[in-house]
Parts: structure tokens; sequence; C-alpha cells
């Protein structure tokens, strides 16, 4: 017997990511089993929030044209569908970027009381941002961190580009604390481009992570909670054609992820062991991928995602198929273990 009846799929996002979201949300939307749960497709984008399509229980789908569509009631989470009212009672959330990443989504939630699929809005917070989330895992032991600097804008540009040039090696990777898909990331090879780095990655956000960059196998590991116990998916590695994992690596074919990884079984077991402490540091919900760096001197820690990729090309859904679990039954389970 399910725990909940109304599933609302909340997509789209306030930043570049929106259209990945939107992918991933019709993705999931269409693997959450329709025979124990309604499901609806929420798109919110800047404070807008409409019903896409319904589909009810061993029913149809149902969608509604652009121009037509339902508006959300935020007052207490419910849309008038159909000559319905229906107030939803769980909702999975598949918003990468602000404000489903950063905590403001959850926030929201957690003020009406309505479980969701993610971590709560003070991880979700603490997670989204990178430079927050390394300070706050340094001290757990068992995984190493790149040298780096941090910059916010305002701050003196030309003295933050003279103290990281001398404190780190190139090359370096210059990114946006807070978003994801690897937009605003540059990579610099030498002090000269640096500037011009930090003011593009200024274009996704107001603080800025130069990272040293380290030589070696990219390794990516999800992590989640059934029955109680913490549990890793099987790792990708990730070989790119590109100079490095970036968007148009990630989105338009030019890498191979390799699932499950070929790796040692003593390298397996640090990866999934430090996986799940992560994800307990933490104090993670939901399924949660743990990006790596596999270098000749041990596993550097790159990122925390909370809400992972979820279109039919992306990491997860591949981890899930590679453990011989049925998508369907794995959503379930995040859903029924919130």
């Amino acid at each position: 017997m399910s725990r909940y009846r109304s599933i609302a799929v909340i997509y789209g996002s306030d930043t570049s990511e929106s259209e990945v979201s939107c992918r991933s949300g019709e993705f999931v939307s269409s693997r959450i089993d329709g025979n124990k749960y309604d499901i609806y497709e929420i798109f919110a984008r800047f404070g807008r929030w409409s019903l896409v399509a319904c589909r009810k229980r061993s029913s149809m789908k149902v969608t509604f044209p652009e121009g037509a569509r339902p508006e959300v009631d935020k007052n207490d989470f419910s849309v008038n569908v159909l000559g319905e009212k229906v107030k939803f009672d769980f909702a999975y959330i598949v918003q990468h970027g602000a404000p489903g990443e950063n905590g403001l989504l959850q926030g929201y939630l957690e003020m009406l009381g309505v479980p969701f699929s993610t971590c709560s809005a003070y991880v979700s917070t603490i997670a989204f941002d990178k430079y927050a989330c390394k300070s706050y895992l340094r001290g757990m032991g068992g995984v190493r961190f790149a040298p780096d600097a941090f910059v916010r804008e305002g701050m003196d540009l030309e003295k933050f580009v003279g103290e990281a040039s001398s404190k780190l090696r190139f090359p370096v990777f210059v990114k946006p604390t807070q978003g994801g898909s690897s937009f605003g990331v540059s990579k610099v090879d030498s002090p000269d481009g640096l500037a011009a780095a930090v003011k593009f990655a200024f274009s996704e956000g107001a603080s800025v992570l130069v990272e040293q960059g380290v030589s070696g196998r990219e390794l990516t590991v999800a992590a989640y909670r059934t029955n109680g116990e913490v549990k890793a998916l099987p790792p990708i590695e990730i070989v790119t054609d590109n100079d490095y994992f970036d968007y148009d690596a990630k989105y338009n074919g030019h890498s191979q992820e390799i699932c499950p990884a070929q790796l040692s079984p003593e390298i397996l077991s640090e990866l999934s062991e430090t996986t799940c402490r992560i994800y307990s540091h933490l104090g993670c919900r939901g399924v949660v991928r743990v990006d790596y760096i596999l270098a000749e001197d041990g596993l550097y820690f790159l990122e925390v995602n909370t809400i992972p990729g979820m279109t039919s090309a992306s990491l997860v859904p591949k981890m899930v198929a590679a453990a011989g679990i049925d998508m369907t039954e794995f959503l379930s389970g995040i859903i029924e273990s919130a």
C-alpha cells in the first residue's frame, strides 16, 4: 500500500539548466509507477507554476497545451484540473539549479509539510554551493580535495588573479560555486586567461571557485537510502573526447561512459564506502551523485549533485540499470522512503 496518492513532478528552473531539467522531469514522470500513483507534471520557472500533464492511476496521460495549462495554487500546493481540486501529497523534485537545488523549493515544501524526494532545505543549500560543500566535508577524512581559491563578485579581481596564480598550479578549472551542467565552467592553462574565465563564471552566479587541475580518471557514484540503509550504485568512469567533461561532452555524445567502471575491488570498495559516508555526513536524502578524480595519489572529491540528471542518457539511470534494478521500482523506493 502506497503512502502517497498524488505525485507532483516539478521540473524547469530559473537557470541555464532549465532545458535539461525538463528532459529529466519528463523521463522521471514516464517511469513513476502509474498503477500506484496519480502523476502530475509541473513546469516551474520564474515563479509561475503550471500543470503540463497528468496521468491518473491506470489511465491515459492528459497533456495540456501551452496557454491552457492550469495554474498551481502555491498557497496550498494544489491545482484545479478536470473539475477536481487536487492537493499534491508528495513532490518529486527534478529542478536542476535554482530554486529546486539550492534549498528554496525544499523550504517552501517544508513549511507546508509536504514530503519530497530530495535533501532537506538546509542540506541542499550547503551541497549546492561547491565551496561551502568542500568546506563542510574537509574534516571528514578519507578523501582529498584539490587546492583552490575563492572569489566573490565585487572583490579586487586583479589582486585575486595574482594571489591565485601564485598559489595554484596550472591548468586550473574556473567554475561558478552554484550551478551545474558545466555552465560557466572554463579550463585555464595560464594566468593570462584567469581574469576572463572568472568574469565568464560570474555570468552564472556571484561567487566563483578556482580549483587546481588534478590528472586522473573521472569517476562518479550515486548513493541512495533504502530500508534505512545507505547504498551505492555501480560507479561510472567518464572518458571524454573533449578537453574536459563540459556541456557538449555531457549532452551531445562526446564522451564515453563506462558502467560499471573497470576498477580493482579495493578501489570499488573505497568509492562506495566514501560516497556513502559523504551522503551520511551531509545528511542527504533521495538519490545523490558524487563526482571524483582518481589520481595516482588517491581519490579527489569534485562535487555533490543532490538532484542529478535523470534524462534517458543521464548517468544515474545507467547506474540503476547496471545494478539490475528496474527504474520504476527504484523511483517507488525513493518516494516511499522519503
